[in-house]
This record gives C-alpha cells, structure tokens and sequence, in this order.
C-alpha cells in the first residue's frame, strides 16, 4: 500500500507526519529536512518522536547549522498558522514530562487522537512504549544506538565510494534490518504489539515512528501507518485534503532537485517538467 507522492514544486496537504530526526545526532539528514520543510504547506505539522536526541548530546556535543535551522523552521511554521504537535520519543523523552502544555507555539502529547477528513480515527505516538528492548533493557537499547552510529559512519563510506561510479543512494543499516532474521522478527513483534494497542483504544489506524522503517499497512481493521525517519530514508506520511494518506519519500527527490539546480536552466519547461523527464 506504500505510495510515492508525485514530484511538485510544493505539497500542499492537510496534515505532515514525521519522526526520528534526530537533531543532534551526526546521522541525521538535517539538509534535507530544511529543503523539505520549505516546500510543504499543512495546516498541521505532528513531530512524532525521537526529534531530538539527547541520548547522542549527553555524550557529546553536536549541532552544526543545519540542526539549528529546523528548529527555527519549525518554529516560524508554528508562528504562522501551522497547528505543530510534538509527541515525544525514548531520545527526547525528558519533554514528556510537559504533556499537555504549549511550549513556544508547539503543543506537547505523549499521545493523540489525530481525526482525517474524511472521519477516521488515528492514534499518534513514537512507538517506544512497545519495544521490549527499551522498557525492559534501556542500558541494552543504549549500547544498540552506539553501535547504529558507528553503522552510519560505514554508510558514509560506502555510499561515498559508489558516488565515484555514478551509484545512487543505498543503506547498508535498512538492507542489514531486512535481513537479519532477529530484526525482521523485532520488527514484526513491534508493528503487532501497535496495532493490538490501536484495536484497544477503538481507533481506526495508528502513526508511530521509532523502528525507522516507513510502511503503510492494513492489518485487520487497524491501518498501520509508520512515518520513517530522517537519517538514512528521509520520508514522511501526507494527509490529502480528501483524507486519504501517502508515503512521501524525500531523499531520493532532494538529490535530483539538487542536480537539477546544477544545470543550466532550460529555455522552456519548468522544475515540474524536468523532473518529470
């Protein structure tokens, strides 16, 4: 059921789902987060967790220009009419603590109902809360999220070498997780334990974030709807005015904005156009 949302100049949505950006953490595509952030229009704007990662800055400080600057676009969107809900996740997990409160615009919930156009109802959290790992074994999570750094430092490498060859984009992490047999089962044990907790609460569907696998899925009754990341995927789940809800993934289109803008314009024909090409 994933989809692509077709390559446009803007998107213009009701609402914007996304999660695991990690600001603060050397992993994350803050880049083309700013790009994205420039070209999406939405009368609500949900942060689903893990946006900061105080887990990574305890241990060392990090938060170049680009950081910064998805916090102040955050804030100007939140400033001009764009409702901004944070829902926090394990690495931000200390703003938990002001659930409920408005914090400079942005209003806090450790969990919400979020209700589409077209009358369905979805329950919105980061997802930790069913992660045995994280409950039951935070020192054990702790040490994985170390090791999951010292993996994206590889991927830069290797991601590096296959620019030489003109290759595209590819995850060693996303390509590990699919195939180790232990997280495909995690994995699969996570996305029950959220839709069981969805079916519980009487809700249509269910948006979460935390695993940092985007996927829309039916399972049963309950539409499983997971918004990705911004670190290796760059994606983020699109409301429609009509309801209905895509998967939209960035990295892929910033790249090809960006070598579009290293080309000489053409006499005819706009960005749509040539993208399209």
């Amino acid at each position: 059921m994933n989809s692509l949302v077709a390559l446009d100049t803007t998107i213009r949505s009701r609402t914007v789902f996304i999660s695991d950006v990690h600001l603060g953490f050397p992993g994350c595509s803050a880049e083309f987060l700013c790009d994205f952030l420039d070209r999406v229009e939405c009368e609500t704007l949900y942060l689903v967790g893990d946006i900061f990662d105080f887990w990574y800055m305890k241990r060392r400080r990090y938060w170049p220009k680009a950081h910064g600057e998805v916090v102040h676009k955050l804030m100007k969107k939140a400033r001009h009419g764009t409702r901004v809900i944070f829902v926090p996740g394990n690495h931000d997990e200390v703003v938990r603590a002001y659930d409920g409160m408005d914090m400079g615009c942005i209003e806090i919930h450790d969990r919400i109902i979020h209700e589409t156009a077209d009358g369905r109802r979805m329950l919105v959290l980061h997802g930790d809360q069913f992660d045995s790992v994280v409950r039951c074994s935070p020192w054990l999570a702790k040490i994985g999220c170390v090791a999951y750094g010292a993996l994206l430092q590889l991927n830069i490498f290797l991601n590096g070498f296959r620019r030489v060859f003109g290759l595209g984009y590819w995850s060693l992490a996303a390509f590990l997780k699919n195939k180790v047999k232990n997280a495909v089962k995690y994995i699969s044990s996570f996305e029950d334990a959220v839709v069981r907790a969805a079916a519980e609460d009487g809700v249509d569907g269910v948006v979460c974030g935390h695993i940092h696998r985007a996927e829309i899925s039916q399972v049963n009754d309950i539409l499983y709807m997971n918004c990705g990341d911004w670190v290796e995927s760059c994606t983020a789940l699109i409301e429609k005015q009509d309801g209905s809800i895509e998967l939209l993934q960035w990295r892929d289109r910033a790249e090809r904005l960006k070598v579009h803008a290293a080309k000489p314009r053409k006499a005819t024909g706009g960005l749509v156009g040539d993208l399209a090409a």
